[in-house]
């Protein structure tokens, strides 16, 4: 018997619109045209929004909101790719984004949960998982 190790991540096509507002949004907090003040990472998160890193620790909005800041007034180049896209819905006006980021040598596997409401996308919770040497 054959075990199949990866999943099948076909987005089903009633979702293909959603996937494709949410893959414009990815990856979190890298996409300047929808904002990179702290105000903007604000709104586009829940109050409880919390996240898991690629080292398994657990980060507040609170101690992710001061990363970001930081991070802005960094100089270093942000270089990424994205792909793998996958979306699938959890609840009303509720889904799950996983897809692959690939920054330099690192490649992580991401898992955002995202809620569409009145005044838009926010962000629930966000989790990054390192991808093993095989």
């Amino acid at each position: 018997m054959t075990v199949e190790i990866e999943p099948d991540l076909s987005t089903a096509p009633e979702l293909l619109g959603v996937l494709e507002e949410l893959r414009q949004r990815e990856p979190i907090f890298h996409r300047p045209e929808f904002g990179n003040t702290r105000a903007d990472f604000e709104r586009m998160t829940e109050a409880d929004f919390w996240e898991v890193g690629a080292s398994g620790r657990r980060y507040s909005r609170q101690c992710v909101l001061d990363v970001l800041d930081a991070r802005r007034d960094s100089s270093e180049p942000d270089v990424w790719e994205t792909s793998g896209f996958h979306c699938r819905q959890l609840a009303t006006d509720t889904y799950l984004l996983t897809y692959t980021l690939r920054q330099g040598l690192r490649l992580t596997r991401r898992a955002t949960i995202w809620r569409h409401a009145p005044d838009g996308w926010k962000i629930v919770f966000h989790q990054g998982t390192e991808v093993a040497d095989s």
